[in-house]
This record gives C-alpha cells, sequence and structure tokens, in this order.
C-alpha cells in the first residue's frame, strides 16, 4: 500500500548569514512537524553584456553551489541529530524557482537582513516576489546580528564556522518562550491563517495571542496601544470557537487594538515565537502587492513572520 510522501519543510539558501539563519529555523521547524527538510539554492544564468546578440549564456559556478549546500546540509545534521535533509540546485529565474518549489512544501523559509538589531526586514526583490506569489506559506527569518558583514558564512570566507553558529542564535530567529501571534481582519477572518497560527501554537506549547482592529485601518492608535481584554468580542470568539474545540490545549488570549492594526501586531511581535499573517492569494503572475498589514509586519517585526495566503 503505498502512502503520500511527506511535504517537506523548505529553505532557500544564498550563503548569506540570513539565509543560514533561516535554514537553522527551518531545520527545527522540520523536527516539530516530524517531516524532512528541503535545501534548495536558485540561481540563474546571466547573459552577458557582450554576448548578447550571440545569447551565450555564462553558467553559475556549479562547485560553489555544491559546496554551500554540502556545507550547509553537514552543519545541519550535526545539530539537529536525526533530521532528514535533502538538497537541490533550482536553475532559472530565482523567485519562479523559489514559488515552484513552495508548491510542494508545508512551508517555504527565507532569510532576509535585519533593518536594525531589534527588528524589521529588508526584502528583496526575490523574497518579496516570492512572499506575494506563493501559494503556500513562506515564513521570513532576519540574520541576527544584522550589523555584521554579509560574508558568505557557509562557503568560508572570513569567519570559517563562528558566523554558522552566530547566525541561528539570538534575536531574530524565533522558536524562543514567547507566545504564537495572529492577525486577525473580522471582517473576513481567514480559516488558513487561523489553522497555521493554532498549529503553530500546539507544535510549540505555546498560548497563542489574536490581535484584531476595531477601528479603520487609518485612523490612528490610541496611546493605550494593545488593551488586554477579558472576553472577546463576539464575531472574533465565533470565528476562533471551532478551532479552540480542535485545539483544547492551547491557551488563547484577544488583544483589541484600535487604529492601524499593522502597528499594533509589530508591538505584540517583540516577545514572540512568531508572527502570523495572512495575504490574498493572487492569481496573476506580475506584481508584488501583499497588503498594508502584511507590508507593515514584515517592514518592523522582531520575530520570524508566516505569511499565509489565503481566498
Amino acid at each position: 500500500m503505498s502512502s503520500t510522501p511527506a511535504r517537506p519543510v523548505v529553505a532557500g539558501l544564498d550563503g548569506r548569514r540570513a539565509s543560514v539563519a533561516a535554514a537553522d529555523w527551518a531545520a527545527r521547524e522540520a523536527l516539530l512537524r516530524g517531516v524532512p527538510l528541503r535545501l534548495v539554492h536558485a540561481w540563474e544564468q546571466l547573459i552577458v553584456p557582450y554576448a548578447s546578440l550571440a545569447q551565450v549564456a555564462v553558467p553559475p559556478d556549479p562547485e560553489r553551489s555544491a559546496q554551500l549546500l554540502a556545507r550547509a546540509r553537514d552543519h545541519l545534521t550535526h545539530r539537529h541529530p536525526g533530521l532528514e535533509v535533502t538538497t537541490d540546485r533550482l536553475s532559472g529565474d530565482p523567485a519562479t524557482a523559489l514559488v515552484a518549489a513552495a508548491a510542494d512544501a508545508e512551508l517555504l523559509v527565507l532569510g532576509s537582513r535585519g533593518l536594525g538589531r531589534t527588528a524589521g526586514f529588508l526584502l528583496g526583490s526575490v523574497a518579496r516576489t516570492v512572499v506575494a506569489r506563493a501559494g503556500r506559506p513562506v515564513v521570513l527569518v532576519r540574520s541576527a546580528d544584522p550589523g555584521k558583514p554579509e560574508d558568505d558564512p557557509l562557503t568560508g570566507s572570513h569567519e570559517p564556522e563562528a558566523p554558522v553558529s552566530g547566525a541561528v542564535s539570538g534575536a531574530g530567529d524565533g522558536d524562543g518562550d514567547g507566545d504564537v501571534v495572529v492577525g486577525v481582519d473580522l471582517d473576513g477572518p481567514d480559516e488558513a491563517v487561523l489553522a497555521f497560527a493554532f498549529d503553530s501554537a500546539v507544535r510549540r506549547g505555546t498560548g497563542l495571542r489574536v490581535v484584531y482592529g476595531r477601528g479603520p485601518a487609518d485612523e490612528p492608535a490610541d496611546a493605550a496601544g494593545l488593551t488586554e481584554t477579558d472576553a472577546l468580542a463576539e464575531p472574533l470568539a465565533d470565528a476562533l470557537r471551532p478551532w479552540q474545540e480542535k485545539f483544547p490545549g492551547v491557551p488563547v488570549t484577544a488583544q483589541a487594538a484600535i487604529g492601524r492594526p499593522g502597528s499594533h501586531l509589530v508591538d505584540a511581535s517583540a516577545d514572540a515565537a512568531l508572527l502570523v499573517v495572512g495575504r490574498a492569494a493572487r492569481h496573476a503572475t506580475i506584481g508584488t502587492h501583499i497588503g498594508p498589514v502584511t507590508d507593515a509586519a514584515l517592514r518592523h517585526a522582531a520575530s520570524p513572520v508566516a505569511v499565509v495566503p489565503h481566498d
């Protein structure tokens, strides 16, 4: 009798410190889910200007790509005994290749340079395109020390091994003692977002904080910021009830926010293990629109951010 293979967690590598942090976060997530980890390195053949008329392709360095993946695999299997790790080189446009890799994954994990030492992501064009187009959840993990140069820690440059360990500890890598935080739109709470958030909380053995807005997105926030509530608002309670019944062991707290929901989610991410936000699924093959709330979360959140596409 055949069984459907488990979807892996996929991590995109490019050799920079941020992608190493993402790979280690992905390894821990794969262990939590009991699935393999697939490391991928996406590259594109470039056409050199002087050979453009002849369409002469200049291939990437296959040795460097193979070395990058091999060192990452060795590092992660040593760090996480028992973890099944596979590697693949993906050719073609990197964003397109990563979106395709995500289609067969539990989730895709990408690294991003931090905007500072405490919060925020600096999204490159590839990461932003993947977040906007992927049909599966995408998690952004920032490097723990954005103040250090991006010196390709896995392929051996200025510091052979220390940056690998340093890149996966401290702020930004998540999976601490904090709760999972999820943003919910009361006008249309989506089941995919709530399912991902509850599942993430139960796997980590943490609580779930639900942040929801009570005013228009462009209304200034009050000075009180996030407000703890003793009882859930009725529409939120209705949305959460089936998930609380399915995951009775997950403690749930609600925080009502007046004003811009993105800013409140960012505040809530300060001590979170993971921030979960939604993104309306796009059927167009062009464009990188991800919505103002998700954009604010990616720009300023302190924790890893999971972007879950939904209808």
